[in-house]
């Protein structure tokens, strides 16, 4: 299996290359058209614009034609980078959990990246990409991308997205696409700021041509923080690099290479006292004092770019994704009481070493079928995925301490951390995608994917339970678009997906005689641009049942069974206008019903029915609103709210999470036309709430009221 790592690094670079060189001598030196709107450089032309929702800006994420939002039959949302960082999101996860449907399901376990969307929660349902790869999912953990300085602007496809990037998406894709070195001009910024907490940042990025064909772009961020509670330090480091050679005016190569060093908050959270949380222990942390959470990643990608003719391009990405992680973690806090005393267990340590790597070619042509438009792509996806996890399991050890004060002690467990398995993946997709415009304002699309993945996992400890699988799924997608008018467009598409029953690169030998879950989805909905493109909106009902669901048996409770089903409907609104010359107002909602239709589990020995509830971590009312007012010259406000509806923290619906609405506001200064001077205060009212629970009773609390004062330079 080891074969498949030269034909996925370098078989298609060794290819375009070949044809490169081909190109070089056979086609004419000729300049690509450029239109230069304003001052804006040309790849400032077709960008995301800042406060806007980008309906008519090119997305990679909802289809590989470079069709704009208002092009593609399903829900694609664009949010720009400066947006993002001026409003203070400092994750990507915090980013992403503002957009529509979306809310945020993270925790130490899961690398803080876990999303949920449309109904469906976790990295088996909302796949997370980087520049249109899809990172495998290791022991339910993503890692990277973390930090919201490197990024250019975030994607986000609403609803089933396997025909894009394979299993696991069923909720929606979340595409980070980070910043491009510039070919035209120079562009260098910096930012510094302090804050609550003895919390800081300072970053740094510069870009630009270094030749008539070489350019450069170059961001760094480092972020360090003594945080919320007690013992919650934590410390970040980002790299990024990028290098970009035209080659010819219609062939480049770009090299990018971008590090991550985290080091997050140790915090598992807050037990509640008699099923209640008790506000007087919100900053206490029942960690370790020699507790560990670290994640380093490395990311290479080589990318190739052939404009082969005017209406046929080639493009060639290879990757290495390199991650380690470590915990050494107390996990579990339970309040005990008839003693009044916290029960601690659970004292895990874990060690993950990821590698991934692979290689993604595509072919796209613009021709004529029938007399009509039309553009296909179609291509061919590989990639390898090694694993290697080791623990301490059982995770032995308990202790018990007073819930106000106490000695936090050390991590000690009596059973020996060692590697338990190790897993080795390879996987290939045949995808293809296409778009017939049937009139100027009709158009039909559809997509189709073919994937194969074989698994193999060696038990370092038990070698009998070592195991192959393979699985073999197509999903496909068909929409049409209308456009009622220049501005205004409807549209309507049916996807299906398939997710795993459990993470693919970590299955188990109990789960390894089930196929994946399937699932299919129906959308419509409309997009318009209004007011001279000074306001946009949009809206979309969905129907999404997932099938094949993991369920207990009704005989015998010990018996599992993929039998189970569950489904979501729902609504979703965003809609950005320019109230007044100088007051701008973006909002988005979504309702959603989500439930179990045939699912079961076993509790007390017995199986006993879910259906009708409502999945755990699903909130089913969503809603996020931002308004920004320029009240005098060179002076700006900003306000913000973040709504999440009642959520529950179990399947049995017993345990609930209340509603929760955060509110943020902003001022800033520019005494010059390049720099920015702002104070930002986070949860101003300081709302207590929590984000996400450990086995129910538990909770995950959000960060209360904290200030950041901020200053900004571009040049």
């Amino acid at each position: 299996m080891q074969s498949i790592r030269l034909p996925a690094l370098l078989g298609g670079a060794a290819f375009l290359s070949i044809l490169s060189a081909a190109a070089a001598q056979d086609r004419p030196a000729q300049l690509p058209a450029i239109t230069v709107s304003a001052d804006k450089a040309p790849e400032e032309a077709n960008a995301p614009q800042e406060n806007s929702l980008n309906l008519n800006v090119p997305a990679s994420t909802g289809s590989r034609l470079g069709l704009t939002p208002m092009e593609t039959p399903a829900s694609v949302e664009i949010i720009p980078g400066a947006t993002i960082r001026e409003r203070g999101a400092t994750s990507v996860n915090d980013a992403a959990a503002r957009a529509v449907g979306f809310s945020t399901s993270a925790s130490p376990g899961n690398g803080g990246t876990a999303l949920s969307a449309r109904g469906f929660s976790g990295h088996s349902s909302v796949v997370q990409l980087y520049d249109g790869t899809q990172f495998a999912v290791g022991a339910g953990t993503v890692t990277f991308p973390f930090d919201t300085w490197t990024l250019d602007r975030i994607e986000v496809l609403h609803g089933p997205a396997s025909v894009m990037y394979g299993a696991g998406a069923v909720g929606g894709a979340v595409n980070v696409i980070p910043k491009a070195p510039n070919r035209t001009r120079y562009e260098h910024e910096a930012a510094l700021s302090f804050g609550s907490d003895m919390t800081w940042h300072a970053a740094a990025g510069s870009g630009g041509p270094l030749t008539d064909r070489l350019s450069y772009r170059a961001d760094v961020s480092r972020r360090q923080s003594d945080g919320w509670i007690d013992r919650g330090d934590s410390e970040s480091l980002a790299l990024s690099l990028a290098l970009r050679a035209d080659i010819s005016d219609s062939f480049a190569v770009t090299l990018r290479n971008d590090y991550g060093n985290q080091e997050p908050m140790r915090y598992f959270g807050t037990p509640l006292v008699n099923g209640a949380l008790d506000e007087s222990l919100r900053k206490k942390s029942y960690n370790a004092l020699d507790s560990v959470i670290t994640y380093r990643d490395n990311w290479t990608q080589l990318k190739m770019e052939w404009e082969a003719t005017d209406a046929l391009t080639l493009t060639n990405t290879s990757y290495l994704l390199v991650s380690d992680r470590h915990w050494r973690n107390i996990e579990d806090y339970t309040h005990n009481s008839g003693s009044g005393l916290i029960n601690r267990a659970d004292y895990l340590e874990i060690l993950h070493a990821q590698e991934q790597y692979g290689n993604r070619a595509d072919a796209s042509l613009e021709n004529s079928l029938f007399g009509l438009r039309n553009q296909t792509t179609v291509g061919l996806d590989v990639s390898r995925i090694d694993f290697r996890h080791t623990n301490n399991s059982p995770y032995g050890g308990s202790s018990s301490v007073d819930p106000y004060s106490f000695d936090p002690g050390l991590f000690s467990s009596p059973d020996i951390t060692k590697p338990k398995y190790d897993t080795d993946t390879t996987q290939y997709a045949l995808f293809a995608e296409d778009r017939l415009s049937l009139t100027d304002r009709w158009s039909v699309v559809g997509g189709l994917r073919y994937d194969n993945v074989h698994m193999t996992r060696e038990d370092l400890i038990t070698a009998s339970n070592g195991f192959s699988k393979t699985f073999a799924n197509v999903t496909w997608r068909l929409g049409t678009v209308y456009d009622l008018t220049d501005t205004t467009a409807i549209y309507g598409q049916y996807a299906t997906a398939v997710d795993p029953v459990g993470g693919i690169v970590t299955l188990s030998a109990a789960s390894s005689a089930f196929t994946l879950a399937t699932a299919e989805q129906a959308e419509i909905g409309v997009k318009q641009s209004i007011l001279n493109g000074r306001g946009e909106w949009t809206l979309a009902g969905y129907h999404i049942v997932k099938h094949d669901l993991l369920s207990r048996d009704t005989a015998n409770p010990n018996v599992t069974q993929q039998i189970g089903q569950q489904s979501s409907r729902g609504v979703e609104l965003a809609f950005a206008f320019d109230l007044l010359e100088n007051l701008r107002l973006e909002a988005n909602a979504s309702l959603l019903d989500a439930r179990f239709d045939d699912f079961r589990e076993s509790s007390g020995g017995v199986a006993v029915s879910r259906a009708g509830n409502t999945p755990s971590n699903v909130p089913e009312r969503l809603a996020n609103l931002w308004l920004t007012w320029g009240f005098a010259p060179d002076w700006k406000a900003m306000g913000g709210v973040q709504y999440v509806g009642e959520t529950y923290s179990n399947n049995a619906n017993t345990l609930k999470r209340p509603d929760y609405a955060v509110v943020d506001l902003g001022i800033a200064w520019s005494p010059e036309e390049n720099t920015s001077v702002a104070l930002k205060v986070f949860n101003i009212f300081d709302e207590v709430y929590a984000t996400n629970a450990y086995g129910g009773d538990q909770w995950l609390l959000g960060r209360p009221r904290t200030a950041m004062v901020s200053t900004s330079i571009r040049f």
